[in-house]
């Protein structure tokens, strides 16, 4: 725990870091503006690990600021990182035009026909002495030595340290290598919208997340189901997530709609808090609400771990779920036969706090002529689930990303994101999840209860 709270120190520390010279640095010139950046950077920076802390601790408050400003840096940071290669490009064609600029301005303008110049009618070559014409007007050879430096348009004399120079160093009369302020209206154009843009999606994300949960409608064929079984539906639900942005509203809600579904079973498949039961008890009450034909069911998620799991399993019970703590239930129902299954989440290895994932326990010694549904919260542990010929996996967990492009990431952790997929010939259907851990904000990923139908051959 202490690398893990290390590292990501380490990492939120970098993130700032970057967008202050982003945002701040290259935006800004030396003064008092860029020094108030740093300071505002400084303090973000802080209030990340600070909301981590704080709201585990009962500090509720720090929840939106914190929460919003950890989506709002992240996407800074895509749009910022995307924003590279245009912004690379950009500098180089207006470094190559600035060059081009210089070395024109260098190369000295061609003499008109005829006109004045060097060697030819009236004046020397340069270092050629011209004799002095007879008689006593001519000029003496002094004067002649010796040409005036005050003439119109002549550069200074080089003395002995060298060529006069401009103030920030250039030979006096060459044009910069660049020009500081194309380079900071450049800078400050991708700063304004990355902002912009960042914000909006921030926003929009927001209003996604804190709406309600959109209702998925699913047909999974089993090839064991019997034919009198057939339509028999699921209502499934994960990742709700009570806390300190979430309360007994939120649970009210999502019953409510369950309820309208009128579906023979209900599976909530873990991560239903981020609290103890004393601070959420109250909030998870209306769950005992749940109307279903055969009954409703809970599997723990890794968050339950994190909030007390062994008080929650008996709130839960308590509310009338039935907790499936790696063993089966056998449903019967339009006369035929269902073996619903349970395991307790992976993260249950190694804690101490109750038995880790037991799919011998749960799927073991059973007939394998029934189909068998299995509840395990995370998408992952299909490929133990497959060993023991599950026909269909329900899973929860991945938030289907939650916070899009965080998708592609979450994909290399689990089989399956979001939807219906296969792992080792085991059907495996991932919700979104109702609610959502951390930032209040959903992008691509809305929040959704699932009314799972399966189908018989």
């Amino acid at each position: 725990m202490a690398m893990f709270v290390g590292f990501a120190v380490l990492v939120t520390a970098l993130i700032h870091l970057y967008l202050w010279k982003r945002l701040v640095r290259d935006t800004t010139r030396p003064g008092r503006w860029r020094k108030a950046g740093g300071v505002v950077a400084l303090l973000l920076a802080l209030l990340v690990p600070a909301t981590m802390v704080g709201t585990r601790s009962g500090s509720d408050w720090l929840a939106w600021p914190g929460y919003l400003w950890l989506a709002l840096m992240f996407y800074l940071l895509v749009l910022l990182l995307v924003l590279e290669v245009p912004m690379a490009v950009a500098k180089l064609v207006l470094r190559r035009r600035e060059r081009a600029a210089t070395g024109a301005a260098a190369v000295p303008s061609p003499v008109p026909a005829g006109g004045a110049g060097p060697g030819r009618a009236g004046i020397p070559a340069a270092g050629v002495a011209e004799p002095a014409p007879a008689g006593p007007a001519s000029a003496s050879p002094v004067a002649l030595a010796e040409p005036s430096t005050e003439s119109a348009g002549e550069p200074p004399a080089a003395g002995p340290a060298g060529p006069p120079q401009a103030a920030d160093g250039r030979p006096a009369g060459d044009p910069p290598d660049h020009d500081p302020s194309r380079r900071l209206l450049l800078a400050r154009g991708a700063a304004i919208f990355a902002g912009l843009t960042a914000a909006g999606v921030t926003g929009y994300g927001v209003r996604t997340a804190m709406g309600a949960p959109r209702l998925d409608r699913v047909q999974i064929p089993l090839a064991k189901l019997a034919r009198s079984m057939d339509g028999l539906r699921i209502a499934t639900v994960s990742d709700i997530h009570l806390g300190p942005l979430r309360g007994r509203a939120h649970t009210e809600r999502i019953v409510a709609m369950i309820n309208r579904l009128d579906a023979d079973l209900v599976a909530v498949v873990g991560d239903l808090v981020d609290g103890s039961v004393a601070e959420l008890g109250r909030a998870a009450e209306p769950l005992r609400d749940l109307r279903s034909r055969y009954g409703s069911f809970f599997v723990t998620g890794n968050h339950e771990y994190y909030s007390g799991v062994e008080e929650w399993v008996r709130e839960v019970d308590r509310l009338g779920l039935r907790v499936l703590q790696n063993e089966r239930q056998e449903i019967r129902a339009r006369g035929g036969v269902l073996d619903l299954a349970g395991v307790n989440d992976v993260t249950a290895t190694g804690t101490g706090l109750a038995a880790p994932a037991d799919y011998a326990a749960a799927l073991g010694d059973r007939d394998p002529s029934r189909p068998v549904v299995l509840l395990a919260h995370q998408p992952v542990a299909a490929h133990e689930a497959a060993k023991f010929g599950v026909d269909l996996q329900l899973s929860g967990h991945t938030h289907g990303g939650q916070m899009a492009p965080f998708n592609l990431l979450v994909k290399l952790q689990q089989p399956v994101v979001s939807g219906l997929g296969e792992v080792d010939g085991t059907k495996v259907y991932v919700t979104n999840g109702a609610g959502f851990w951390g930032p209040p904000v959903r992008v691509g990923a809305p929040p959704q209860v699932t009314l799972v139908e399966l189908r018989a051959p």
